[in-house]
């Protein structure tokens, strides 16, 4: 049974709004997974999983305020909840968890030939 319900790619989203914090709104959110992991992200993916994890109760979001350069509409900023950073704490530890399981001689290079 799953504790938590943290894919791969939200696991990726919810990490780069903690890194954006206060300017964490859709498209800050796909430009830094697409400047720090050299990965193309479509808007229709990343709000597909915005919904999902503010569905999950992972994720809250609030508007912002609306400028000129968007015609007066506002940004819609993201922020992480307290079961999101649960969510996401146990995704580290599990990950971690794991990484300290496998045995050391797994990582050995044979240079023999």
């Amino acid at each position: 049974m799953k504790k938590y319900q943290l894919g791969e790619f939200e696991e990726v989203v919810i990490l780069t709004i903690a890194v954006l914090n206060n300017e964490a709104y859709s498209v800050a959110i796909k430009d830094e997974i697409e400047s720090r992991m050299s990965r193309s992200v479509s808007m229709g993916a990343l709000h597909t999983a915005l919904k999902r994890m503010e569905e999950k109760g992972y994720l809250r979001s609030y508007a912002g305020e609306g400028t000129e350069e968007r015609a007066g509409r506002p940004k819609r900023y993201f922020e992480i909840t307290a079961l999101g950073k649960r969510a996401a704490q146990y995704a580290r530890d599990t990950r971690e968890e794991l990484w300290r399981a496998i045995p050391k001689s797994v990582w050995q290079v044979n240079l023999g030939g």
